[in-house]
């Protein structure tokens, strides 16, 4: 649709769209970008890849990781996207552009320059109880969530921190020391991208769209991995061996997730995890940031929207309407409804009242101010389902 405006439209980073037997440099290329309107791709098309030496894809071509010492993905990646921003602005600057930037961070598998994983040395030995309280405190007094919002136990599985054994506890930690690594990574290379739209003279008229990609991830089992396709292929976890990796995790050798511990952590105040429909599997931040076109800056929203609402909020913000056919295929109209009305009236009622979840055989619906989920055991009857009802308007 975009591309059909008259904007340059420009992919960079995690794909994921394509099945996996489509990765080949003979295609079928349908499904990768070029096929799906983006103009220019630089990234990679599975799901996740080593942040090291990643498997790499250009247009509709695999390429070679660059050789450059101390390479790391998160940073070639912001590196291409002001490529394509400049090179563009040079031949044609006044044409608008449309950029997707899709970072591996902070996926798995965690992997972050030795240096801004030391930055986090011992800030985590208090463990994930203790990281939970702090982070709600934080939220509230942030405003980011209600006054009255309570803390909810343990997932099931979860150790209580001052359960763990000694040994456990400094491995546990230094995985979440390797976590925040990558993730402040991520954000000074964000900060970049956006130090270089600020140059240029773009940045007061750029909309950024910032979210994040499902919870936090139960990937990496109760104990983490210094390989965590050992997940994938049903390997039991061995703590002796993971933990003589400890000094090495996040770096080029190892392939690392952390333990679940430390993924109920990151959805506070939620419960459960990424491939779950409770909160703390779909439920996540999202970030408007457009100088020329914000006035109340800083501020937060509560109404209930979904990711399937940001694309009628880019186009409405552009004012461009859904056309009625692309390429000659007539188009359904958009489930999702813009989220533009609530930048412009915060405290204006929600337009979305109903939404379905599943994922894995979990299931859960949303439906003014309430939510009703299930947790499903595979290879079960869905007739057994426990439901579970929320009223999620009064309970965050």
């Amino acid at each position: 649709i975009l591309k059909e405006s008259g904007y340059s439209t420009l992919y960079v980073g995690k794909w994921h769209l394509a099945g996996y037997d489509e990765f080949s440099n003979v295609g079928p290329f349908e499904r990768w970008p070029l096929g799906l309107g983006f103009e220019r791709f630089y990234g990679f098309v599975g799901g996740e890849t080593s942040q090291w030496f990643p498997h790499l894809a250009q247009d509709n071509q695999s390429i070679e990781t660059p050789a450059t010492p101390g390479y790391h993905l998160t940073e070639d990646l912001t590196d291409k996207a002001i490529k394509y921003i400049a090179e563009q602005k040079q031949v044609n600057p006044d044409k608008p552009f449309f950029l997707n930037l899709a970072y591996g961070a902070a996926h798995a598998p965690l992997h972050a320059p030795r240096r801004f994983i030391d930055m986090y040395r011992g800030r985590f030995d208090k463990g994930w109880d203790k990281v939970r309280e702090e982070t709600l405190a934080r939220q509230k007094a942030m405003g980011i969530v209600p006054q009255n919002t309570v803390l909810p136990p343990r997932n099931p599985e979860i150790k209580a921190w001052d359960e763990l054994k000694p040994e456990e506890k400094k491995l546990y930690a230094r995985f979440q020391e390797v976590f925040a690594g990558y993730l402040t990574h991520c954000d000074e290379n964000i900060g970049r991208l956006m130090g270089f739209l600020k140059e240029i003279g773009a940045f007061e008229n750029t909309v950024f769209v910032i979210v994040s990609d499902n919870g936090a991830s139960q990937e990496g089992r109760l104990t983490g991995s210094y390989n965590y396709v050992r997940y994938f292929n049903q390997v039991p976890e061995n703590d002796q061996l993971t933990a003589s990796y400890l000094d090495e995790l996040g770096g080029p050798s190892t392939y690392p997730h952390y333990p679940m511990g430390w993924a109920m952590a990151g959805n506070t105040p939620f419960k459960m995890y990424k491939q779950n429909t409770h909160a703390g599997g779909n439920t996540d931040p999202l970030i408007i940031h457009w100088p020329k076109g914000i006035k109340d800056k800083g501020a937060i929203r509560s109404q209930y929207h979904h990711i399937i609402d940001v694309t009628p909020t880019i186009l409405e913000i552009a004012g461009i309407k859904q056309p009625r056919q692309v390429n000659g295929v007539d188009q359904q109209p958009f489930d999702g409804q813009s989220m533009y009305y609530s930048i412009v009236e915060g405290t204006a009622p929600a337009r979305r009242s109903l939404q379905y979840y599943e994922m894995l055989g979990h299931r859960g619906i949303y439906s003014k101010g309430w939510k009703a989920l299930t947790l499903h055991k595979q290879g079960s009857s869905f007739d057994k389902d426990q439901w579970e009802l929320y009223h999620v308007d009064e309970d965050f």
